[in-house]
């Protein structure tokens, strides 16, 4: 052969040696010249017959390298001139041959080429490349394009025509294929040509300005001429004969290219480009040709339209120009002067004569080009985008169309609906609220420019449509009104003419198309036709809201029927239909008039009818409150006395009430009543006073509607108590007769009987409590009652009208004559109740002292005989019986009562005083008189007096009136003792009746056996000489009076005094007895005696007290949650077949009265057991129930010591602890209660008024314990909290604990601190701590939980609050750190403890800062360092790495509640080393804080053996935290360096750290120090062959080069990507250098070519990290090496140079090439894949050249079948981004050996394919899923060597 031709070798010798001196002898351009100087002497010096180049690989790619951009234009002629000489050389046939190795060498010059090289350059194409074979041209005619094109980007150049020309022959090239039939050989190389120009145009934008100039001058006219006259053909069935050949060339084979290409040019970021390419559409291209008409899909038509309209974003005028005369065709061009723009939608010049040229554009644009842009428009609201310009881009492309009405007026009306809906749903699919709002802005300039009619014209048909009146789609109805909801509330519809015509339509349309769902839904209906009729009627009262009353215009009626009204609404809707369809919404029409006039008429009587309608019905809806709001709203705009009828709505009214109370024997539902009362409200403010009030009618009525409501006062049935009370007040509003409320209340107190009944009683209690002014009683109305509006100025004022509700309480105090009956019983209990008592007595003296009795005694005493016969001495007998049944109530109260001050008549005042003492009393009856005093003044004239005397005839009376002044008297002087001895029979008995009584609920009998027991019991210890000396009840939170002196039990006393008597102790069965009438449900009504009657009992248990505690506490414990769960369910709607408490809300307060006082006698009992104990020499303040905490936590007494009683404690203590969670559990109950949805919301006023009752109840019970127990009741508190954070629903939750704490008086933070404290140290260091600071631990808590406990409590507080405890945190703390080893477990988060001391004292002004600070700072320095002494992070090390195998496992677990890891000293150091700067603001100790983060946490970390895998999220946290603190600097970069240069570093573990944690870190290091690169680079050695190349060492040592220069290649991978982009292009000749350097590696060098698979990584990450503007040097490089690597797999000869994972990482390279397909790279990518239409549309008989296809055929051939469309490579393909295909997904699970025909056969298969679909679908590009591909292969430890 010829290569064993001595000549030829001489040759090949010379060029190689001429080679050699690129790599050795370039130093600056001149060498260049000089080594193409040599290089082309060494080519002239080939032997004759000789035209093969030697080496002509390398010999292309050093020429290709010389063409670098970087080099003067003087290195560039020379490296033509080798170019042309070769070129000459080669031949034609040899230059065809070898194309793929020379063009692309020349390809890009032009671009970047000087004036005087371009005619060389161009004479290379022209003379030599166009002469070659076309076969040879057709791969590479795209690559050529793209290169001749920058040619024609200045037309005043001198290149510009040489190009056409070049351009013109190249197509003439291509078309001669040398077959037979030449014609059909040109048409298809003009096909080819032109495909390949607009994929050209597609994948380029720097050369669309050439492309550009080309197709102005040689793109055919693919339009046929129209004028103005001509008739536009249909064109339907036409043949592909009519194409000419000009457009088929255009067209075939693919006509989505032409579209794509102009697509592209109008998506141009140029200005001048889209112009360019709008002229072209106008005048080669128009929307009426035939191509675009019937050759392109409509899909790409869309597109086409689509970018078209895009460009009317810019603003531009001249864009905007071109655009109109494209969519209103050639008719347009010449009247643009004329045509209108002012009116956006329908409006047409006005004129007789309309201008025929404007209606032929706009009947152009509707035909030809209406459609596919109300599809892209459509297209684009559908898009889901996370850009907010992109979802806006719609709107503002409708807005700009609206200037030519042409246009807007057909495409507007199409897609406002969509716009406006495509909004709406955005709201809720927006990734952020600002992204929102940036399209709502420009859906909002879009809104405001579109006509008001045909805005609401669109809504109008859209809601006729879907509320049907046959088919009613609900789906479709809810979504036209959310729409229109929505257009309400975002949109500006305050514009006049919407407010004073279109709203009030739309209300009225929405109103009757409701009325008429309502009536034809069935009773119940279901919810959804509910929430449709809510939500409609809430809708209309919203327009009601914003409709001026001028708009509601009144039209004179007499009142209609139903039928009668429906016909009317038909007539509406046909006028509203001609408005908005015949007018289109024109003000100004006739149809106007139609639809506005009846508009006030029409909405007052169709909501008239709909009230009516239901209230007909048998039960009210849901929506009647709302439709009450809408009628009440148009009552409100108008008058309309002139549209009802009286007679109709009263009637309706009456026969509602009677149906209601008569269906099924039922009481009225309390919803129907509130709304009947309401209606009445509204009706009552809209006729005369006299019209309705004074109907006979409404007598009848109202009565009826008390009766309802009283059955809603009941107690028992709590949730209405406070609206019904309100109701009565709103009814007697109603009525004209002041007396009839009263009367019908005392009538419905007694009924059918002559007495009042205990429910009745209980009615009236609920009523006279929510009368006055008591917690909630005056709160916020539900919602019903916010719906009415408010009285008239006459109803108000006779609703501030004195009105008493006298007959009926009188009713109630007659039953104090019958002590023996339980209603006796319920109204004592009810007086002593009370908040203000004084009401009663003022009503009963004023009646007394008006009753004709009195007045009798004011007559003087020279008055007639005659005067006896006046006096009515029944009438003051009942008065005076009143007041002394009243003032024998038992309690306190009432003798409280006796000290109040009465304003008495001041006549008869005088009348009864002495003379001479008169005088004295007159300055005090201005003042009034004391009941007492009054009250015996009474009595003593009652005795004395002559009007009484003996012979009276009725005797009976007077002696029965003295009798009752007699026991008033005595009642005033004596206080009265019971006096007598019971036997033990009597006590046993009674014990045992009164156990029997309340297993049968003999209700009567149980307080006298009560009564009776405890005198026996009283009695049996004063015989046995141990009376216990029972004091006044002790003050308990639950009394009235305040402040008053703490009194205990004395019985220990005696018992003390007498140790040698035995004890007593009261009967066995007691105990029992006690606990079943607690508990039993039977005696819950006598519930406050049973509770009374253990308080009294528990002095007799004084010895044995904390025996009979415990079964105390459970029962109480027990009942109360019973009765709570019971009353919780009451207010949640929940039916409970269980018990249900008749008065749940008193019987929870006196069970917590009752366990509160047991409480409190066993805790005084066990504290004076405790004092008794004590040193006498340092007596203790003793702790009672009421005692405060002890100051001075750390102040230790050596005289204390520990008591013995600690059974006794424990036991007090644990139902401490008991009492704790039923009173948080009922006071979170009221924290929660507002948000809770299912409340009844008719029912919130009561919820509210019982919910803050019980929370204030319990609050103060909280309290008392903690001043008693504040350790164990804080403790108690923190067991909850732990609970609840546990649990991951309850976390939330867990926060009330802290709100209950901050409200609690008795748990102030200086209280709640030191008792933290003091736990702590329980549980670490008790030896510490005085005994009596000690806790009992009768809670499981752990000393880390309170350290978290402590950390979440002090970030609650409020910065001021740091005044208070400082003092005790740094004595806290300084102790601490006197013996930290003991509390190691809870160091890191008391450190996080003080760095919240720090920062809270950083936003405070208290004491002495800089001194404060200071101490802190010391405090925590040495915090920090023995948090490490006593526990270092090797420990944490070691079990962070065991507990997760899985690096995934690790990052999940970052975020989470687990101990192990998320609460160890790393995760708290990454939430406080931010916080440095703030904490420690000296510089000196923020050095000494980072330095031991630094050397205790990360290097420990980095040394550790387990690195990476110990490495935490929190950890790199830290890392970045000290990167940006200055003083860490120093320390900061160590670690970090140390751990970049760690070879353990690149690993898999790294990867699911590196985007978050790792890549922020060194990006950070990068900023610090930018030559870090170059010193990187510098590590790694040259390739060499000297030294050991044989023996045993040799392979090892080669093997540690490679690892070495993997590593080093990795960290400079892992700078550039985590640097930002083209951080390192001044570094870029440096990268290049080695790049070059160490591809010459071989597999026999050190380091050998095991290094090319971190090349190619590296090269991927130049690629995605640096403008590909920098990377020219690069391409030829790239090229080879990919080119190289790629043919190893179908060489016949051996290459290790290339192993499986090398060919891999280079298929990954060309990929992402390909994917991000830069420009310089479109030059090349002609040799690897086939980037013509040639991919898709294959010529006969043709093969393809590119590399990829020919390594596949080769493999398939190997294989002997074609690859799987099944495999990963295929699955990626069909994703919708342009990503790679292969991807760590793809490759992970395969076997080296099976990586060539699983993975990389079907990848070569279809990169081509895959390459023409992505450029064809115009995808946008995955970025990120080429870097974390890349990441993936960084940190990939299984390929190192």
């Amino acid at each position: 052969s010829i290569k064993k031709d001595k000549n030829y070798r001489r040759y090949a010798s010379g060029v190689e040696r001429a080679l050699s001196l690129f790599d050795t002898a370039l130093q600056e351009w001149a060498d260049y010249i000089s080594f193409l100087g040599r290089l082309l002497k060494a080519l002239q010096l080939r032997p004759s017959g000789i035209s093969d180049v030697p080496h002509k690989r390398v010999v292309a790619k050093r020429l290709s390298q010389c063409l670098d951009p970087s080099l003067p234009s003087g290195v560039h002629q020379k490296a033509l001139e080798v170019y042309t000489y070769i070129f000459s050389l080669l031949g034609k046939d040899g230059l065809g041959r070898d194309l793929s190795l020379y063009l692309p060498g020349i390809s890009p010059a032009l671009s970047f080429a000087a004036l005087s090289i371009k005619p060389s350059l161009l004479s290379l194409f022209d003379t030599f490349i166009l002469a070659v074979d076309p076969t040879a041209l057709r791969p590479a005619l795209k690559a050529i394009l793209l290169a001749l094109l920058p040619g024609l980007e200045e037309e005043t150049s001198e290149e510009f025509g040489r190009v056409l020309q070049i351009l013109g022959q190249l197509k003439r090239t291509i078309a001669n294929k040398g077959n037979d039939d030449q014609g059909q050989a040109e048409a298809l190389g003009d096909q080819f040509f032109w495909q390949c120009v607009f994929l050209a145009t597609i994948t380029s934008p720097t050369r669309r300005q050439g492309v550009l100039a080309y197709l102005l001058r040689h793109l055919p006219n693919l339009g046929k001429p129209i004028d103005a006259n001509s008739r536009l053909t249909d064109g339907n069935g036409a043949s592909t004969a009519e194409f000419s050949r000009s457009i088929e060339a255009v067209t075939s084979p693919e006509p989505g290219l032409l579209v794509r290409c102009f697509a592209a040019g109008l998506s141009d970021d140029q200005l001048l480009i889209q112009r360019g390419f709008l002229d072209l559409l106008v005048s080669r291209l128009p929307l009426h040709s035939t191509v675009l008409q019937r050759k392109v899909t409509s899909d790409d038509l869309r597109k086409l339209v689509a970018a078209a309209a895009s460009v009317v974003a810019r603003r531009e005028m001249s864009l905007n120009k071109r655009l109109w005369v494209w969519f209103l065709g050639p008719h347009d061009a010449s009247s643009d002067s004329q045509s209108a723009s002012a009116s956006p939608e329908r409006s047409r010049p006005n004129g007789a004569a309309k201008d025929t040229k404007l209606e032929n554009a706009a009947g152009y644009f509707e035909r030809f080009g209406l459609d596919p842009l109300v599809a892209s428009i459509l297209e684009m609201l559908k898009e889901t985008s996370e850009k907010g310009l992109e979802k806006a881009r719609p709107f503002r492309i409708c807005l700009s169309l609206m200037d030519r009405w042409e246009i807007g007026g057909l495409v507007v009306p199409q897609v406002f609906l969509p716009a406006l809906e495509s909004v709406r749903q955005y709201e809720e699919a927006a990734p952020t609220p600002d992204l929102f709002a940036e399209v709502l802005r420009s859906a909002n300039v879009f809104f405001d420019g579109v006509e008001s009619g045909l805005i609401w014209g669109e809504l109008t048909r859209s809601l006729m449509n879907g509320f049907g009146d046959h088919n009613l789609d609900l789906r479709v109805a809810h979504q036209r009104l959310d729409l229109i909801i929505f257009t309400l509330a975002r949109f500006n519809v305050k514009a006049e003419e919407m407010l004073q015509n279109y709203l009030p339509m739309l209300a009225v349309l929405l109103l009757i198309k409701t009325r008429n769902v309502t009536r034809k839904i069935f009773r119940p209906c279901d919810p959804q036709h509910l929430e449709l009729v809510r939500k409609s009627l809430k809708t209309v009262g919203q327009i009601l809201d914003l409709v001026p009353e001028r708009a509601l215009k009144p039209t004179p009626s007499n009142g209609m029927t139903e039928k009668e009204l429906d016909l009317e609404n038909q007539k509406y809707f046909v006028h509203l239909e001609k408005f908005y369809g015949r007018s289109q919404g024109d003000l100004g029409s006739a149809d106007y008039t139609k639809v506005i006039n009846p508009v006030g008429k029409l909405l007052i009587l169709n909501c008239h009818q709909m009230v009516l309608y239901e209230l007909r019905s048998e039960r009210l809806p849901e929506y009647f409150e709302t439709e009450l709001s809408v009628l009440d709203k148009a009552f409100h705009k108008l008058s309309a006395k002139d549209f009802l009828s009286k007679d109709s709505t009263l009637t309706c009214l009456t026969q509602h009430i009677e149906q209601a109370l008569n269906f099924n024997g039922t009481e009225i539902v309390f919803r129907n009543i509130i709304a009947v009362i309401s209606f009445l409200e509204i009706f009552s403010t809209t006729m005369a006073s006299t019209t309705l009030l004074s109907d006979h009618r409404l007598r009848v009525l109202l009565p009826q509607l008390l009766k309802g409501i009283w059955e809603h006062l009941s107690p028992s049935r709590p949730r209405y108590n406070v609206e019904a009370a309100r109701c009565v007040w709103r009814t007697h509003a109603l009525s004209l007769d002041q007396k009839l409320v009263e009367a019908c209340v005392a009538g419905l107190m007694l009924g059918s009987s002559d007495s009042v009944s205990l429910e009745n009683a209980r009615k009236f209690e609920v009523l006279w409590a929510h009368s006055t002014s008591s917690p909630g009683a005056h709160g916020r109305r539900s919602s019903l009652v916010h719906t009415t509006r408010k009285m008239s100025s006459r109803l108000a004022r006779r609703t501030r009208d004195s009105f008493t509700l006298e007959r009926p309480l009188l009713l109630l105090l007659d039953s104090l004559r019958n002590p023996k009956t339980e209603l006796y019983n319920f109204v004592s209990d009810w007086l002593q109740s009370l908040q203000d008592p004084q009401v009663i007595v003022d009503t009963l003296l004023r009646r007394l002292q008006s009753s004709s009795c009195m007045q009798a005694t004011q007559v003087h005493s020279s008055s007639t005989e005659n005067s006896r016969s006046m006096v009515d001495i029944d009438e003051c007998l009942y008065y005076l019986e009143t007041v002394s049944h009243v003032s024998q109530c038992p309690g306190k109260e009432w003798s409280i009562l006796s000290d109040e001050i009465f304003f008495a008549d001041q006549e008869y005042y005088r009348e009864t005083q002495e003379p001479h003492t008169r005088a004295e009393q007159e300055p005090q009856v201005d003042q009034g008189i004391r009941v007492r005093d009054y009250l015996v003044q009474i009595c003593l004239e009652i005795l004395g007096g002559k009007h009484f005397d003996s012979d009276t005839k009725d005797n009976s009376s007077i002696l029965r009136l003295r009798q009752v002044a007699i026991s008033l008297l005595e009642q005033a002087v004596l206080e009265s003792h019971f006096q007598g001895a019971t036997e033990k029979d009597i006590e046993i008995g009674a014990i045992a009746a009164l156990e029997t009584s309340v297993k049968r609920s003999d209700l009567l009998l149980q307080n006298p056996l009560m009564r009776l027991v405890f005198i026996c019991l009283q009695n049996r210890f004063k015989d046995r000489g141990t009376t216990p000396a029972i004091s006044h009840r002790r003050i308990m939170s639950g009394d009235s009076l305040k402040g008053a002196p703490r009194r205990s039990v004395s019985v220990e006393t005696n018992l003390r005094e007498s140790p040698a008597q035995a004890v007593i102790l009261p009967p066995p069965k007691l105990l029992d007895c006690l606990i079943l009438g607690i508990s039993s449900h039977g005696s819950q009504p006598e519930l406050k005696g049973w509770v009374n009657f253990l308080d009294e009992c528990l002095p007799f248990y004084a010895s044995d007290g904390f025996q009979i505690l415990m079964p105390l506490a459970e029962c109480f414990s027990k009942t109360i949650r019973e009765v709570f769960h019971s009353l919780r369910s009451e207010f949640e709607m929940v039916s409970l077949e269980e018990f249900r408490p008749c008065e749940p809300v008193k019987t929870l307060v006196v069970l917590l009265n009752g366990f509160e006082r047991v409480l409190a006698r066993s805790h005084d009992r066990l504290v004076q057991i405790e004092s008794s104990t004590l040193s006498t020499k340092a007596p203790e303040q003793v702790h009672g129930f009421f005692g405060s905490m002890v100051s001075g936590v750390f102040t230790a007494d050596s005289s204390k010591v520990r008591i013995p009683t600690a059974n006794n404690r424990l036991t007090v203590l644990l139902c401490f602890k008991d009492a704790v969670k039923v009173c948080y559990e009922i006071w979170s109950w009221g924290d929660a209660t507002p948000d809770s949805p299912s409340h009844d919301p008719v029912s919130l006023g009561t919820l509210k008024h019982t919910s803050l009752r019980l929370r204030n109840r319990t609050r103060r019970i909280l309290e008392h314990m903690f001043a008693a127990e504040a350790l164990e009741g804080l403790e108690s508190l923190i067991e909850l909290w732990d609970k609840l954070q546990r649990t991951e629903s309850q976390q939330n939750k867990s926060r009330t604990i802290l709100d209950l704490l901050h409200v609690l008086d008795g748990s102030r933070p200086k209280n709640t601190i030191p008792a933290i404290f003091n736990a702590l140290y329980s549980r670490t260091n008790p030896a510490a701590l005085d005994p009596i600071r000690k806790s009992t631990l009768t809670s499981d808590l752990t000393d880390t939980t309170l350290a978290k406990f402590l950390v979440a409590y002090t970030q609650s507080l409020e910065d001021d609050a740091m005044d208070e405890i400082w003092t005790d945190c740094m004595t806290f703390l300084r102790d601490i750190l006197t013996n930290p080893l003991p509390h190691r477990q809870t160091l890191p988060k008391l450190l996080e403890f003080t760095a919240i001391l720090g920062e809270k004292v950083d936003n405070t002004s208290f004491g002495e800062q800089r001194k404060m600070r200071r101490e802190l700072g010391d405090i925590f320095v040495r915090q920090l360092a023995a948090t490490f002494t006593t526990k270092p992070l090797s420990f944490l090390n070691e079990s962070s790495s065991s507990h997760y195998s899985d690096p995934k496992e690790l990052l999940n677990a970052s975020g989470q509640g687990d101990d192990s890891l998320s609460e160890d000293i790393v995760t708290i150091l990454a939430r406080i080393t931010p916080k440095f700067p703030k904490i420690l603001t000296d510089a000196d100790r923020i050095v000494a804080a980072t330095n031991t983060v630094s050397t205790q946490v990360l290097a420990a970390t980095l040394r550790w053996k387990t690195f990476p895998r110990n490495v935490t999220p929190s950890t790199l946290d830290i890392m970045l935290a000290l990167s940006r603190v200055p003083e860490a600097s120093k320390s900061w970069r160590k670690d970090v360096g140390e751990a970049f240069n760690d070879s353990r570093l690149f690993c898999r573990q790294s990867f699911y750290l590196a985007k978050g944690g790792w890549l922020p870190v060194f990006r950070q290091w990068v900023l610090l120090d930018k030559d870090r690169l170059s010193e990187l680079l510098s590590r790694i050695p040259s390739p060499t062959s000297a030294g050991i190349m044989f023996g045993v060492g040799a392979s090892s040592a080669r093997n540690e080069a490679d690892r070495k220069a993997q590593l080093n290649l990795r960290r400079t991978i892992l700078l550039i990507a985590a640097a930002a982009n083209d951080s390192f292009v001044v570094n870029l000749g440096i990268i290049l250098e080695k790049v070059v350097d160490l591809l010459t590696a071989t597999a026999a060098s050190s380091p050998s070519s095991a290094t090319r698979a971190e090349i190619c990584v590296l090269l991927r990450a130049l690629i995605l990290k640096t403008s590909s503007v920098h990377l020219a040097s690069f391409w030829p490089i790239i090229t080879t090496e990919l080119y190289d690597a790629l043919s190893s797999l179908i060489s016949h000869e051996r290459h290790d140079t290339f192993n499986v994972h090398s060919v891999l990482q280079a298929c990954k390279l060309l990929d992402v090439v390909l994917v991000i397909a830069p420009e310089e790279f479109q030059l090349r990518e002609w040799l690897f894949v086939t980037d013509t239409i040639d991919a898709v549309y294959r010529p006969q008989g043709w093969d393809s050249v590119a590399l990829t296809d020919e390594i596949a055929d080769e493999l398939d051939l190997k294989a002997g079948a074609i690859h799987s469309t099944t495999t990963p490579v295929a699955t990626a393909a069909q994703a919708g981004r342009r990503k790679p295909l292969l991807t760590s997904r793809t490759v992970m699970g395969v076997a080296k050996e099976n990586l060539v025909d699983q993975v990389l056969r079907p990848f070569f298969r279809q990169l081509s394919i895959n390459t023409f679909e992505s450029t064809y679908s115009i995808g946008t590009l995955d970025w990120e899923a080429c870097f974390d591909d890349l990441l993936f292969d960084l940190f990939d430890d299984s390929t190192l060597v």
